[in-house]
């Protein structure tokens, strides 16, 4: 059967119900349904599934990349494994989250066999996201990731460490995530920065915009490491109270950036407004478009985006959609600038 992109999209298991293989195209979605470390509200295990579905209605046409869509975008399918492997880790960080929250210790023996227990699945989740990645990669395909929570990039930067000599993380975030380790999980979504830090040298540069809610140590840390540069949302918002327009802030944005990009976006670095259901909502924040040029800019001005993540959209409650939907069109945006971006070849 002929494909119509200008027809409805109909439901076959890829995202924006696209036609294209995995092994065929030249980006391919992977779906991690994990959020066995979110503190707060939990449900962006739910995300992959919800914005798969949202995803059918979007229109393939883009105002801003035109038909990128025919270069293919595929889909690989979500691991049952995995999300159950996530749930189960899931329950141990109750627990956790649980005994703290009354007062024990990170090293008392009630709570250490929890975090052990979910230190050791989100180990073996990395080790499942790289080498994921790198049989993609080694296809000579480009990858985005679609989370769950913000641990789950981790193994696919690696991955790309592997591939990539030097390359620079653009992170949208309303979150430093330059924590050590959180509620003693070492593998925290609010860790997932400092971890890549840690365990990618390939990483030259880590760019964070929209930055809004963050602790001391956080700020003590990106203020001593010379590869941290921050546009924290305050940063943003005072210097366009003064008439500097966000065009001019996103060309400072990008000066600190080297030509390799790789972009994480935490659904949280936009407004409320546009994620009212994600597991830390904080005020303030980007707007979808403000967002949506910023990486589109990385392609105008000739970076090229070597791969991205979309973490903590969580499918909304009592059938509210908006997060997801949301969710489903910034990933479309994602795909295209990151298609857009690759240098033609001769």
């Amino acid at each position: 059967m002929s494909f119509n992109p200008n027809s409805i999209g109909v439901a076959n298991g890829n995202y924006f119900a696209l036609p294209f293989n995995a092994d065929e195209a030249a980006l391919t979605l992977l779906p991690v349904p994990w959020d066995a470390t979110t503190s707060y509200r939990s449900g962006t295990a739910g995300a992959p599934q919800a914005m798969l579905c949202a995803s059918a209605q979007v229109d393939l046409f883009d105002l801003d990349c035109g038909d990128v869509w025919m270069r293919g975008i595929g889909t690989l399918p979500e691991s049952v494994e995995i999300r159950q492997l996530g749930k189960r880790a899931r329950r141990c960080a109750e627990k956790v989250i649980a005994l703290l929250g009354k007062g024990a210790d990170e090293s008392s023996a009630k709570v250490q066999p929890y975090i052990e227990r979910v230190n050791q699945a989100s180990a073996t989740l990395n080790s499942w996201v790289r080498e994921q990645a790198r049989q993609l990669l080694r296809r000579g395909q480009l990858v985005g990731l679609v989370g769950g929570d913000h641990s789950t990039p981790l193994g696919y930067l690696q991955a790309l460490g592997e591939v990539h000599e030097s390359f620079g993380v653009l992170h949208i975030d309303a979150h430093a995530d330059l924590r050590k380790a959180y509620e003693g999980f070492e593998f925290s979504h609010a860790s997932i920065m400092y971890n890549t830090l840690k365990l990618i040298p390939s990483v030259k540069r880590l760019v964070q915009v929209g930055i809004r809610d963050l602790c001391g140590d956080e700020a003590d840390f990106a203020e001593r490491n010379s590869l941290i540069q921050q546009f924290t949302d305050y940063y943003l918002q005072e210097r366009q109270f003064n008439s500097i327009s966000w065009a001019a802030l996103c060309e400072r944005i990008l000066a600190t950036l080297p030509q390799k990009v790789y972009i994480s976006f935490d659904i949280d670095g936009l407004s409320p407004a546009y994620c009212p259901n994600t597991g830390t909502p904080v005020p303030g924040g980007l707007s979808f478009h403000q967002a949506s040029y910023l990486i589109g800019q990385l392609a105008k001005h000739g970076k090229t985006i070597v791969g991205f993540d979309l973490c903590e959209v969580s499918p909304g409650r009592n059938g509210n959609e908006w997060d997801v939907i949301v969710g489903a069109r910034m990933l479309y945006k994602l795909c295209c600038f990151c298609l857009l971006s690759q240098p033609k070849k001769t």
